[in-house]
């Protein structure tokens, strides 16, 4: 449990959250509340940038070899899954790379994304301290972890991804969800 707290705390200060985010609850379940509040600010960053970005950048990637603005976030919808369904103990209702073969539009891209986050609220909202410690089957070959080892991954997955639309933002001289207001 000491260990599954440290992780935790190390994942919180690779992710600051904005001033205005909920704070963890400091009773009860203090471990699963930060991984839900880290999820939280995860998934409204994801879905900002979605939104935000105009139909016609989609398609935009910096270099030939990374993927378009649009497949990062198809490919997050599909991750999710994955990861999540783990959590749940359940098969994954999609593959990693579904969306990235199947949703080409903004719209269908989003929907994805807004349905594989739906999807995995049921992990995190069910997630307690108690039961983040219950070993799991991992997804991607990683050997049999404790529960919020699979969610925690799933948000280091979204905000690595939101790192690379970051800049895909700045070099279309948008200013990211993260960052407005600021």
């Amino acid at each position: 449990m000491l260990r599954l707290a440290t992780i935790v705390a190390f994942v919180g200060l690779l992710a600051p959250a904005p001033a205005s985010a909920q704070s963890p609850s400091t009773t009860g379940n203090p471990i699963s509340s930060s991984i839900k509040v880290l999820w939280s600010n995860a998934k409204k960053n994801l879905v900002e940038s979605a939104d935000q970005m105009p139909e016609s950048n989609f398609a935009f990637k910096p270099v030939d070899t990374v993927r378009s603005f649009g497949a990062i976030l198809a490919h997050v919808a599909g991750a999710n899954y994955v990861f999540c369904s783990a959590a749940l103990g359940e098969k994954s209702p999609h593959a990693e790379d579904d969306f990235e073969k199947s949703a080409t539009t903004k719209d269908a891209i989003v929907k994805a994304l807004r349905e594989s986050l739906a999807y995995c609220d049921k992990a995190y909202d069910a997630l307690t301290d108690q039961s983040a410690t219950a070993m799991i089957e991992m997804p991607f070959g990683v050997p049999s972890s404790p529960r919020a080892t699979a969610l925690m991954a799933n948000t280091g997955h979204l905000q690595e991804h939101y790192g690379n639309l970051v800049t895909y933002f700045r070099i279309k001289g948008m200013v990211p969800p993260s960052s407005r207001g600021q």
